[in-house]
């Protein structure tokens, strides 16, 4: 029994749906957004809320029930709000700036780093030392953060780098930390 499946979806004043063979399209007032559904999984609507059911029993229809159910109601809260992370550039001398293409950003490299701009992302720098990822679609906004925070993870040491805004990064002592028998 799928508790998130059988969940329904509540459809928001100024988004409307369709369905198409397994082509499922959410329309909103920041845009639209299309998924192909399972074979197995139908939607139905009912009193303004969509609800997911399953074909069969199987293992592979239970455990697309509740992701299926799931990336619906994402897609209707992203074409209403959005979805947006936002990264910290921390440490010194690192900084961002906006650039023709999308971003640059110094990071300590020998050479700028330019972060494209990607269809369906807005890329925003505030400041020097942030920039926030917006898009109506949750997944590429997820994976574009994580791209931008792969170009220079959070050291162990001093913590520079890229950083989800209010990630802790614990600190390994140093070298002069363990030598004066404070890390063992």
């Amino acid at each position: 029994m799928s508790r998130v499946g059988n969940s329904p979806v509540a459809l928001v004043d100024g988004v409307s749906w369709e369905i198409k063979g397994q082509l499922v399209t959410v329309t909103g007032p920041l845009g639209s957004l299309s998924m192909t559904v399972d074979t197995g999984m139908s939607l139905k609507e009912l009193d303004g809320q969509i609800t997911v059911s399953r074909a069969t029993e199987s293992r592979r229809h239970r455990e697309l029930h509740g992701l299926t159910r799931s990336l619906i109601a994402n897609m209707i809260e992203g074409v209403t709000q959005g979805f947006q992370k936002v990264l910290d550039v921390v440490g010194t001398g690192y900084r961002v700036e906006n650039h023709a293409d999308g971003i640059v950003m110094q990071l300590g490299f020998s050479h700028p780093v330019i972060f494209a701009n990607r269809e369906g992302i807005e890329l925003v720098v505030v400041g020097q030392n942030q920039v926030t990822v917006r898009g109506i679609d949750k997944e590429l906004v997820g994976r574009t953060a994580a791209e931008l925070r792969s170009i220079r993870p959070p050291d162990a040491y001093k913590g520079k780098g890229v950083r989800y805004a209010g990630e802790t990064v614990s600190l390994k002592p140093g070298k002069s930390a363990i030598g004066a028998g404070v890390g063992g």
